[in-house]
């Protein structure tokens, strides 16, 4: 279908006709600055921080900025498809929704929002561990919608393994196992105004909704909330766990597995030897280990280590829909999105969420045309090169 992403570019100038004009910018380079006026100076800190010096946060963004699009004229790309499969799957578009937790923190529709503006769009969403609703309570608002969980995994196996009976019920189709994250990185901007949202129970609700958990302790979190959040907390942090384990989560969940946090190639090789299904480029957008690569320089040589053996998806610094198409043309299949659907969220709910999706499958739909291309599935590394 010609512009099928890009007419919301017309819609927003023939709502502009009447005097109505978009809920907040359509730049996504500026959500970060505009979520700082909307939100408090610790739920903010805590989305858009890095860790450390937080160098690893602007390395992702500039590895962008080092390749550019070579367009090409007179190809036909009045008709573009965004269209790609994605572990056997088709999606509307090579983009799903990152899993951010605590979602809580930033608007009080949290996670059930971004699942609506997830489904009403069309993509896939990744539902976090540590989100601040419930896993059945985000697929009754999700809907139709395709949804994966992303795995903290929990020290208890017996709690582990009700986390994926649990998803698997709900209809999420498949499992997004975190590595980087079995502890927290140093993050300054958190430390110094010491704000953990976990200590306030919020991003808890996975956990104190699950029946093992809550057998495991003598009160409920309702009535002793200090003594859950604390036995939450120790059970999905402080253990690296090894690749023998993977073993037990293969065994406990029946549909894809894909490992999220792979930046060295012996990783991604070592991934598809444990028979993994995707892997997700990843540094955890720059929180976790201060001075790392960029994640998109990592992305190539992860790619020709293993990308004709396992799906390679891309996350870590995307906002425009060049990004995307640099992205795919690099060997992702797909990338994940992450910061700036939440700094949507927090401005406007789901209807921000929405806005801020559909802004970048507009700008996406429209430079994949303008730079010569009619389908996504087509790029490849002669769509650019180092600027």
């Amino acid at each position: 279908m010609p512009g099928q992403w890009a007419n919301y570019q017309n819609e927003i100038y023939l709502q502009g006709l009447g005097g109505v004009l978009p809920p907040f910018s359509t730049d996504p380079t500026t959500l970060e600055s505009a979520a700082r006026e909307v939100l408090e100076s610790g739920p903010f800190s805590y989305v858009a921080g890095g860790a450390g010096s937080a160098s690893t946060v602007r390395a992702n963004r500039e590895a962008f900025g080092r390749w550019g699009l070579v367009p090409r004229m007179l190809t036909g790309s009045t008709e573009r498809d965004l269209t790609t499969t994605v572990l056997g799957r088709e999606v509307s578009a090579p983009v799903l929704l990152a899993p951010v937790g605590v979602q809580s923190i930033v608007h009080p529709d949290a996670e059930a929002a971004t699942a609506r503006a997830a489904a009403d769009v069309g993509l896939p969403m990744i539902l976090s561990t540590a989100s601040s609703t419930g896993i059945e309570d985000v697929a009754a608002a999700n809907g139709a919608g395709d949804r994966w969980f992303q795995l903290y995994r929990p020290s208890d196996p017996d709690v582990c393994a009700s986390l994926l009976r649990r998803a698997a019920s709900a209809g999420y189709t498949t499992l997004v196992v975190t590595l980087d994250t079995w502890t927290l990185a140093w993050r300054p901007t958190d430390l110094d105004q010491a704000y953990l949202p976990f200590l306030k129970g919020e991003g808890m609700a996975v956990g104190f909704s699950d029946p093992v958990f809550r057998g495991l302790l003598e009160k409920t979190p309702e009535d002793d909330p200090a003594t859950a959040i604390l036995r939450w907390l120790f059970m999905i942090t402080g253990t690296d766990y090894d690749w023998a384990s993977l073993a037990f989560l293969r065994d406990h969940w029946d549909g894809p597995i894909v490992l999220k946090g792979i930046q060295h190639p012996d990783d991604a090789r070592r991934a598809v030897d444990a028979g993994m299904d995707g892997i997700v480029v990843s540094n955890h957008g720059g929180r976790q280990v201060d001075g790392a690569i960029a994640a998109l320089d990592a992305l190539p040589e992860v790619v020709a280590a293993v990308g004709d053996r396992v799906e390679v998806l891309f996350d870590s610094g995307v906002r425009t829909g060049s990004d995307v198409l640099i992205a795919l043309a690099l060997g992702a299949r797909a990338v994940l999105l992450g910061r700036p659907y939440v700094y949507g969220l927090a401005h406007a709910g789901a209807d921000g969420v929405r806005h801020v999706l559909r802004g970048l499958l507009a700008d996406l739909d429209l430079t994949l045309g303008l730079s010569g291309h009619r389908r996504v599935r087509d790029l490849g590394p002669d769509a650019i090169r180092r600027r």
